[in-house]
């Protein structure tokens, strides 16, 4: 296991995870406040429980597939998703769609879920929408642990980033009950983007037996080269809506 490599996954891990959990806990919070928090944690209980079930009944089935069998797909969709998630961030850092605030979306949700509802010892609204939110950007965060790990057996370590991301967000949330409004959400996927993005030319090379100079460090040069090109895009998108 190289260093490096072992490095970008547990951050791509962590920065991924730190934007779904907060997400996926703005939702919860506003189930919380407005049907009650035990429709909340069950939602949240129950979308966690299919997601365990979902890894290990599918987890080692991934041990039994050959590296070079996985590493094109893998590479594909890395690339797909992370060119996704640095095109929402470059039309927000050139204000062409407005930054995503969590503040906003935590009133919205709000207000959505108090009509018709209220704070009930089980309220089946509550937690659907709990299940649903947890569930869905759970799945983001499973997907990239699994995506950045299996190329170099770091399952383990990015694994490692993404509870580091959930038990830092759950911590301040158990402490401030807002939404995290003040995390840096655009500059996060900025960063996850480009990471992913990387992981995914880096991962197609090497299953199309691509001479990458430089060996393991042609990962840093690709991050590079997509960092340069994704601030350079919103440099001039930003001018042009000028």
């Amino acid at each position: 296991m190289h260093d490096s490599h072992a490095i970008a996954a547990i951050t791509a891990a962590f920065l991924a995870s730190l934007v779904e959990v907060t997400e996926a806990y703005t939702i919860v919070l506003a189930v919380a406040l407005s049907r009650g928090w035990r429709s909340a944690l069950a939602g949240t209980a129950a979308a966690l429980a299919l997601l365990v079930l979902m890894v290990v009944a599918f987890g080692p089935l991934l041990s039994r597939v050959p590296l070079n069998a996985l590493q094109l797909p893998i590479g594909l969709l890395l690339l797909l998703f992370g060119m996704g998630w640095l095109r929402k961030a470059i039309l927000r850092a050139a204000g062409i769609i407005p930054l995503h605030d969590e503040a906003l979306i935590f009133e919205k949700e709000l207000a959505v879920l108090k009509v018709g509802g209220g704070q009930t010892a089980f309220d089946t609204g509550g937690i659907v929408t709990a299940f649903q939110g947890v569930l869905l950007e759970g799945l983001e965060v499973v997907f990239i642990v699994i995506a950045v790990g299996v190329g170099r057996h770091l399952l383990v370590a990015a694994s490692a980033g993404a509870a580091l991301a959930c038990l830092l967000v759950l911590s301040a949330g158990a402490v401030i009950h807002r939404p995290l409004s003040q995390v840096p959400e655009n500059t996060l996927k900025f960063a996850v983007g480009v990471m992913l993005a990387s992981f995914g030319v880096f991962w197609i090379g090497e299953a199309l037996d691509v001479p990458w100079p430089g060996a393991d460090f042609a990962l840093a040069y690709i991050a590079g080269t997509f960092l340069f090109a994704s601030t350079s895009a919103a440099v001039l998108l930003k001018r042009e809506t000028r």
